[in-house]
């Protein structure tokens, strides 16, 4: 594995998760939406068409992996998927878990609402929900 820096606004902004074969993944803090973070341990990437097909495919497949457990410890009605990198260059995929009567809802979620810190132990219990589902 090549080694990688996680951008300092990506590792500020969410909790580590797991490491997967290809992402690292991890819960952004913010309460309003369950929403992980799907960060290629890679140098110097920004786009999707930086990974060779083979980890293109990989990263294909984790976010299947990862949009499934968050559905599951979620029971989300929608999940949106992106990797849209404005602000933050580095490679990295959204995988948000969406409501109905979420703040943003049916409206994109950046921006909408200012974040809301997870209480007590809820950022640990979903994180501990994830792990479990995604280490199977």
């Amino acid at each position: 594995m090549i080694a990688f820096d996680l951008n300092p606004r990506l590792e500020g902004d969410s909790h580590p998760v797991i490491d997967l074969e290809l992402c690292a993944v991890r819960l952004m803090k913010d309460a309003n939406y369950p929403w992980l973070l799907l960060i290629p341990r890679r140098k110097d990437l920004i786009e999707i068409i930086d990974l060779d097909p083979t980890e293109r495919a990989k990263l294909m497949e984790e976010i299947g992996t990862v949009s499934e457990a968050l559905k599951t410890a979620t029971n989300c009605e929608k999940l949106n998927v992106a990797a849209i990198g404005n602000v933050v260059s580095q490679l990295h995929v959204h995988v948000v878990a969406r409501f109905r009567e979420d703040p943003a809802w049916p409206a994109p979620v950046w921006g909408a609402v200012p974040p809301v810190p997870y209480e007590g132990s809820k950022a640990n219990d979903l994180i501990s929900a994830l792990q479990e589902a995604l280490s199977e």
